[in-house]
């Protein structure tokens, strides 16, 4: 795969749509996170000290076609402003004389803020006409939105056929992340993937047996598993309808020589709550709950993370949200930094569980790359083909 990039355009004099994922938590009018907000401000600056016109694009929420005043995007422009260092204009419409009208007053190396694009019916149906209408406002279009990249929508897919087109900062790293994960990785290859359910993760499953040496389950989904091979699972979160799938996945993974691991122990309670009673154990009584893998499960991961050369993980092992149900998380996602540290192992994970459970054993930094885009990242996961990485193909 290849694609175009910032420094192969030229922005001097030229206005640059940027199609962008601002679609921050707002709390009482003012941006609580600006962390989707600071991902994109190597894209903004490349273009502005270009000399080219940032005009950007952006959705706010689920306004389904048609204007929704809490769904404005102008509270986010205050905090773009502040990280950016820089003022930046709003337009109160993404199309038409609104935005022609503060597009021409934009100096070069200027940034607008556009509104919504979900504000329109044609965004979300990518109606050609829409995407026309966005197309005619600028000369290049700038794609660093990973994140929405799954969706055929008029900004985020059809402009990328209209005008000159390129992937930005924050999108290029993603795809190169995910293509040493997966399109074209060092081996061995493990992949971690949890979750509640097996039922929401089934192509992602089917489709990592045929690209990792070693597939980890975990969370909900390892008793779903667990239950299928007869291992008594108690009142544990489990999808008991789902054997047969399980059986497919096993023999999926059988004729593929990957190798599928699940937990050996557990921590089991006889509810999810702080301060609850607490065993380790091999089997779960009916009584109770397994929440999280024990230690020698944690253990046995831990040497499967030493024995390859890149990990991709999604969903945490077990109900990290609550102590002690964090440390299986905790302990393989530290013992995984320390190999990425050390330069023994490729880390790649995504999802939105996933970054927040990263976060909490504060591993992040140390991650080859942690990607926030939670459908798209999955869907990449699963062998789809994205829409808006697609447009961008050369």
């Amino acid at each position: 795969m290849g694609w175009t990039t910032l420094e192969a355009m030229d922005f001097t004099g030229k206005v640059a749509l940027v199609r962008v994922d601002i679609n921050v938590p707002v709390r009482d009018g003012q941006v609580s996170d600006t962390t989707r907000i600071d991902a994109v401000l190597p894209t903004i600056r490349h273009i502005a000290d270009a000399g080219g016109k940032v005009v950007l694009l952006a959705h706010f929420g689920r306004p389904k076609g048609k204007p929704v005043p809490e769904m404005s995007l102008a509270p986010i422009r205050p905090a773009l402003a502040d990280r950016l260092g820089e003022p930046v204009a709003f337009a109160a419409d993404c199309i038409g004389p609104a935005a022609q009208d503060a597009i021409a007053a934009l100096a070069p190396g200027g940034i607008l803020l556009l509104e919504n694009t979900r504000f329109h019916p044609g965004e979300e149906a990518n109606d050609p006409a829409f995407a026309d209408a966005l197309a005619g406002l600028g000369d290049i279009f700038v794609n660093d939105a990973f994140s929405a990249a799954h969706r055929a929508h008029a900004s985020t897919e059809a402009l990328a056929h209209r005008l000159p087109a390129c992937a930005g900062r924050l999108m290029a790293a993603e795809l190169k992340a995910l293509e040493s994960a997966l399109t074209a990785p060092d081996r061995p290859v493990v992949a971690v993937v949890a979750g509640a359910k097996v039922s929401t993760k089934l192509d992602l499953l089917l489709n990592l047996v045929r690209k990792a040496e070693h597939l980890v389950i975990g969370g909900g989904m390892a008793n779903t598993f667990l239950a299928a091979k007869g291992v008594p699972v108690g009142r544990s979160l489990c999808e008991h309808d789902m054997g047969d799938t399980v059986r497919e996945i096993l023999a999926r993974a059988e004729e593929a020589a990957c190798t599928i691991h699940l937990p050996r122990d557990f921590r089991i309670a006889p509810e999810l709550k702080p301060g609850v009673e607490v065993r380790i154990a091999p089997t779960c009584p009916d009584d109770w709950m397994i929440l999280d893998a024990g230690p020698e499960t944690t253990a046995a991961l831990c040497k499967v993370f030493d024995s390859c050369r890149t990990l991709v993980w999604n969903g945490p092992l077990g109900a990290f949200e609550i102590a002690p149900f964090d440390t299986a998380t905790t302990e393989a996602a530290r013992h995984a930094a320390a190999r990425t540290r050390a330069g023994q192992l490729v880390t790649v994970a995504g999802g939105g569980d996933t970054v927040a459970a990263l976060n909490h054993a504060g591993v992040v930094a140390d991650f080859s790359y942690v990607s926030t885009a939670g459908g798209a990242f999955l869907e990449w996961m699963e062998g789809k083909t994205l829409p808006g990485v697609a447009a961008l193909e050369r």
